[in-house]
């Protein structure tokens, strides 16, 4: 028997933008492998000597539908790619393709994005806000529109560390209207320069752009079936399609690789902060909740008078510390070690600014010279030294969210929660609270090295590594030794020529 949910999108007509993304794949085989939607048009870039439909051939082919190909082998064939760029004054669509969805399309989840931190902000303004704009503009056209979901971020308002589930058009220096009106006024270059002016308090040009989109909805939606989904840092998988699949090598994700790696040793990261993680399957759920609610509460009348928005985060009762998340990432010491690492695992987390370069030296630049010079040697090509100066950005870039922390009001995802049906939510879970974090990043690690390492989760695999950690970890502990000799002996010539 279906569920509410099911019904909901049966012979439905899906427009998904995002679909090649992270939570955009897993947003896409959820759809297919547990509803019957009738169709499912997703915005794909084209590329340069590739036919879109190669794209999508070679993309399908990803470990993430394997549970779907299995449980339901036609399923694919009800996507249907739409050639299109967010990046492009008119999303790039075709006035025939244009037609066809605004004539088709009950339901549009948008969650193209770009979330680089340090992107050029002519190019985030472009994606993130402004195809924003052209996507409600589309909207309109949709005559059978029901539902418009449109996917944010938790950090669209970071400014402030108290974040309901409202909007705060007040933390802009310029509102949306003015900051794209002048966007086509001047050129790519002045507007990059123009960049610290109109940030303001924001840290980067992502939860910027992020948070104009918001204002763009909350400004330009009237009479639109919409709401706004905003998911906390998006981590791998906890239990579908694969209990901790990862694509994507963003934020804390880039960490558990980096220490298992042993590449990752100093970090700017308050052990005592709160980590706002939340994994990608809880937040597909939520987002397909949402848009079968927006379908329930405007089928009762009951449209409220600006969209509604609803956050994902961890709860209350069941937060995690950055410390928490360093410890449970140096499990996979134990658990399921890497057979590839340059040192045996572990970081060391700082809080001072003016301390990180230094201590980045010691602890990266300088070992990664000999490792260099020891590759250059040997005939190969050095590599480390390029490394961790991308590490050494990427940690500059990240710092404001790893040593601070959030409380994200999720009152509108509980009561969401609470109207789902028992079923609903056993097939559509997103419920932070009963997340066992232990039990997560044991399968996120696992996860980690067979999709970003690339390890065959076999146990002669995991001996192999564990055979070479033992071997670090040696070696590990005589360096440590050797160092605090040298430290002694450094210590006694001081004292001796002093005495």
């Amino acid at each position: 028997m279906e569920t509410d949910i099911q019904k909901c999108f049966r012979s439905k007509t899906v427009f998904l933008t995002g679909a090649t993304g992270f939570l955009g794949k897993v947003i896409l085989e959820k759809l297919l492998r547990t509803t019957e939607v009738k169709r499912v048009y997703i915005l794909v870039r084209p590329k340069r000597g590739v036919e879109i439909q190669e794209r999508i051939i070679t993309w399908s082919k990803d470990a993430v539908f394997e549970l779907l190909h299995k449980s339901k082998p036609e399923a694919l064939q009800r996507v249907w790619p739409i050639a299109g760029d967010c990046q492009e004054s008119d999303l790039g669509i075709s006035e025939t393709d244009r037609r066809l969805l605004a004539s088709e399309v009950q339901i549009v989840i948008h969650g193209a994005a770009t979330v680089r931190f340090n992107e050029p902000l002519h190019v985030a303004l472009a994606i993130n806000t402004r195809a924003t704009r052209l996507m409600l503009q589309l909207g309109r056209e949709m005559g059978q529109l029901e539902a418009f979901v449109h996917i944010s971020t938790a950090f669209s308002n970071c400014v402030i560390h108290d974040i309901k589930e409202s909007f705060y058009p007040e933390h802009l220096n310029c509102s949306s209207e003015k900051v794209l009106g002048m966007s086509g006024l001047v050129s790519d270059e002045l507007l990059d320069n123009m960049e610290s002016a109109l940030l303001g308090s924001f840290p980067n040009t992502y939860t910027y752009t992020k948070a104009l989109a918001e204002d763009v909805i909350l400004n330009e939606s009237v009479g639109l079936p919409l709401c706004i989904f905003r998911p906390a840092v998006i981590i791998a998988a906890h239990k579908e399609p694969i209990s901790g699949w990862v694509d994507n090598m963003y934020g804390p994700m880039a960490i558990l690789f980096g220490v298992a790696r042993g590449v990752l040793r100093i970090a700017t990261i308050d052990n005592k902060a709160e980590a706002s993680l939340v994994p990608v399957d809880y937040c597909a759920n939520l987002a397909v909740a949402s848009a079968w609610k927006t379908i329930e509460d405007c089928g009762k009348s009951k449209s409220p008078a600006s969209p509604l928005i609803y956050q994902l985060a961890p709860n209350e009762k069941n937060k995690i510390t950055h410390g928490e998340f360093i410890r449970h990432a140096l499990d996979g010491r134990n658990n399921c070690p890497l057979t590839k690492m340059i040192w045996y695992p572990f970081i060391h987390c700082i809080t001072v600014p003016w301390l990180y370069p230094l201590a980045a030296f010691f602890y990266h630049t300088l070992p990664a010279y000999f490792f260099d010079l020891a590759l250059w040697l040997s005939g190969r090509k050095p590599r480390l030294v390029k490394v961790y100066q991308k590490i050494h950005k990427t940690i500059s870039i990240l710092g404001p969210f790893s040593c601070k922390s959030w409380r994200f009001d999720m009152h509108n995802t509980d009561r969401l929660r609470q109207a789902m049906s028992e079923e609903d939510r056993r097939l559509y879970y997103f419920d932070m609270v009963s997340l066992n974090w232990k039990e997560y990043f044991l399968h996120a690690l696992r996860g980690m090295r067979q999709f970003l390492g690339n390890e065959a989760p076999t146990p002669e695999s995991i001996a192999q590594g564990m055979k070479l950690i033992q071997r670090l970890k040696l070696l590990h502990h005589l360096l440590q030794i050797f160092l605090c000799l040298v430290a002694g002996f450094a210590v006694w010539s001081l004292v001796k020529l002093v005495v």
